[in-house]
């Protein structure tokens, strides 16, 4: 059997609403790409560029004066910058684990999403990647963290775990914007085909790459697609293993753990579906999804995110019994901070957000309500990047000895710099809604009971073999709008 499953499966567990044609897919995902913004898409792209603005202000004066614009000081050397970092990095790594490891499983209802978190992947790894750049204090001479000698003949330092992380978080980017782009590749060809202007033929031509949907493109297609995802899977372990690695390294008690890899990559992807979730579920509302994201989609979504959940939870409860069981006395004393100590208000955020608000997931009723979806996303957003502010703070702003203690504060450029990063998020991601298919019309099509050529189809539109095309609004062939010959 082949990548998409018998007739049989697909009446037990629907992937698209019932009764829907290869026409009604292609219509509805492309619809949003043919037709004028709404007045709301305007509102939030405007507010996002806005926020962008916002951004390049904070980093032209971080630049003018230095990092000593933000409220970084002795010992907490690194507060909101890598606090940030971590946060996107982590924020990105649903995108390969939708994309990549679930397709390896053959798990189908990942066509729904997979879009989203592809591209949600691409833009949120952008922006952690600004943050080591603009934290180093001399950007300009940031390129001597890659293998070239400077003009001091020194070679970069392959011990130090931040250059690890110059080329995990380099090839993660590398790998998940090839693996987005082939991807896309069936569906810009669709909407060449359905094109009524004359740029959009051109535009969407040249990036289809002269695709026909014949059998050899199909073949090419699909092991490529493979090619790519047995790539990616390493790197749902690797890259934020190695982003912990900046932690677990060191010396500094609260840190040095061995549980930080694991911990860190069940973290990141429970943000990283939150952040799916959050986005999918506007989407789905404005832009009338309903026929292709449906609610087994997302609450299938809703059980992972149980799931990394609880993971995130006992990580929380081992830190602390590791904390007793090695009898340093530092190492606890991190600890008890944590939880009673001046940040014990982030700590417990953090706690509520991340450990408490996912159990209401237990409850079917909860796990298929949208307000519910929306809040506990939110929610874990937030705790999320509380997480990453309580390790990387709590763990400095108190030092070995009381007369090297100090309390960090943020300062405007801090909180103006992050937002920016949210708005260059949402900016990008907003032009991708706008721009390019949503979800993956050729995949969504692919798990149809119209997908099976030998199945007995009441209607004669379904009777339509895979390798059959659909029309467009001009008439002309949709050669993206195919599935594979011989799928079944």
């Amino acid at each position: 059997m082949g990548y998409y499953a018998p007739i049989k499966e697909l009446d037990e567990a629907h992937l698209v609403a019932p009764g829907s044609t290869f026409t009604d897919v292609t219509h509805d995902i492309a619809l949003p790409t043919e037709t004028r913004a709404p007045k709301g898409w305007w509102i939030a792209f405007l507010l996002a560029v806005s926020a962008v603005g916002m951004f390049g202000g904070s980093v032209g004066y971080l630049f003018y004066r230095g990092v000593g614009v933000w409220g970084n000081s002795s010992p907490t050397y690194w507060a909101w910058d890598i606090t940030n970092f971590v946060w996107w990095v982590g924020i990105g790594h649903a995108g390969t684990l939708i994309s990549a490891v679930l397709f390896l499983f053959r798990q189908k209802w990942r066509t729904g999403i997979n879009r989203f978190a592809e591209a949600m992947t691409i833009f949120a790894v952008i922006c952690a990647l600004i943050f080591p750049g603009i934290h180093v204090g001399r950007p300009w001479l940031l390129y001597w963290v890659f293998p070239l000698p400077n003009q001091m003949s020194i070679w970069p330092n392959f011990k130090s775990p931040l250059l690890w992380d110059v080329f995990a978080v380099g090839t993660y980017f590398t790998v998940s914007l090839l693996f987005w782009y082939v991807g896309l590749i069936p569906d810009l060809a669709t909407l060449r085909d359905r094109s009524t202007s004359k740029w959009r033929q051109l535009t969407y031509g040249a990036l289809a790459l002269g695709w026909r949907g014949s059998n050899r493109h199909w073949q090419n297609y699909e092991r490529a697609y493979m090619i790519l995802a047995a790539l990616s899977t390493p790197l749902v372990l690797s890259v934020h293993s190695v982003v912990s690695f900046d932690f677990a390294t060191s010396v500094i008690p609260g840190w040095h753990t061995t549980i930080f890899p694991p911990y860190f990559v069940a973290g990141a992807v429970f943000s990283g579906f939150a952040m799916v979730m959050t986005v999918l579920l506007i989407a789905r509302t404005v832009f009338k999804l309903h026929r292709v994201v449906l609610m087994r989609h997302l609450e299938l979504m809703n059980k992972i995110m149980l799931v990394t959940g609880m993971l995130v939870g006992y990580a929380y409860a081992m830190e602390f019994f590791i904390a007793w069981y090695s009898g340093n006395e530092y190492e606890r004393y991190v600890f008890v901070n944590r939880a009673f100590g001046p940040y014990a208000w982030a700590y417990w955020t953090m706690v509520s957000c991340n450990v408490l608000s996912p159990q209401v997931y237990w409850f079917k009723s909860m796990r298929r309500n949208i307000p519910v979806m929306f809040v506990v996303s939110i929610l874990i957003n937030i705790g999320m990047w509380f997480e990453r502010f309580v390790i990387i703070v709590t763990s400095l702003h108190r030092d070995f000895l009381p007369s090297a203690w100090g309390m960090f504060s943020p300062t405007v450029i801090d909180v103006t710099t992050y937002v920016g990063t949210i708005g260059v998020f949402f900016s990008l991601f907003l032009l991708f809604m706008r721009w390019v298919p949503m979800v993956a019309i050729a995949e969504v099509k692919g798990t149809m009971p119209q997908a099976d050529p030998h199945a007995d189809h009441d209607d004669a539109h379904a009777h339509a073999l895979p390798a059959d095309r659909t029309s467009g609004p001009t008439g002309e062939e949709e050669s993206g709008a195919m599935v594979p010959e011989g799928a079944a």
